[in-house]
């Protein structure tokens, strides 16, 4: 009788964990809809990782914005951190920085919370702002699914519209190994005063852990 108490309960607790498991990866891979190509972009206030607050009217004197979406656990945002780092030291002084935005629940992954953020900025030295989307709005307003993901967005007369959406490049597993490098091009042309000629493709990289309802 023991036996089969402790089997039932067994059975209880995995079918248990099995809809857990699922049902957070369906919350993990839900879509909000957000901004399409040449949409204006609303602008929002987060917190950088000293302390003070940063938000895209920040960057109005500037081109653009290469917003990026990333995190600190992830495998492919690892294996983007540098080419992002790159990225803001090309084109930052040319009027087009790169703004990260950090959108994970932290009681999913213990190495996204903001603390842990303020460290990974200090160790890799980053010359960019790294904002902690603590509520998650600002990822849901942009459509943000996965880290990285990146938004290019134009400073057209003070409003920001986006020109880019998708992937960095062709290779998330060797830099040395790009063929198509999609920022980089999309931001040539936004610099150029030129149309984006590939204008979106596919974001590669861990889902957004969202926040259950």
């Amino acid at each position: 009788m023991k036996n089969k108490f402790w089997t039932a309960l067994t059975i209880v607790l995995a079918l248990g964990t099995a809809v857990t498991l699922i049902f957070r990866q369906k919350n993990a891979e839900a879509s909000p809809a957000g901004y399409a190509i040449g949409a204006v972009v609303a602008d929002f206030s987060l917190k950088n990782v000293d302390g003070n607050a940063v938000s895209l009217a920040n960057y109005k004197d500037k081109k653009g914005v290469i917003v990026v979406f990333t995190c600190n656990h992830c495998p492919f945002a690892k294996a983007y951190e540098d080419r992002i780092m790159a990225l803001d030291k090309k084109y930052s002084s040319l009027g087009m920085p790169v703004v990260a935005i950090n959108a994970n629940d932290a009681s999913e992954y213990e190495e996204d919370s903001f603390d842990n953020m303020k460290k990974r900025a200090r160790d890799k030295g980053y010359s960019f702002p790294y904002l902690h989307d603590e509520t998650q709005a600002v990822a849901k307003a942009f459509g943000a699914m996965r880290t990285p993901h990146v938004f290019m967005l134009r400073n057209d007369g003070g409003k920001f519209t986006v020109q880019y959406i998708g992937t960095i490049d062709d290779n998330y597993q060797d830099a040395s190994g790009v063929t198509k490098r999609y920022v980089e091009d999309a931001a040539n042309n936004i610099l150029a005063g030129k149309p984006v000629v590939v204008n979106q493709t596919k974001a590669i990289g861990c889902a957004i852990s969202w926040k259950e309802a």
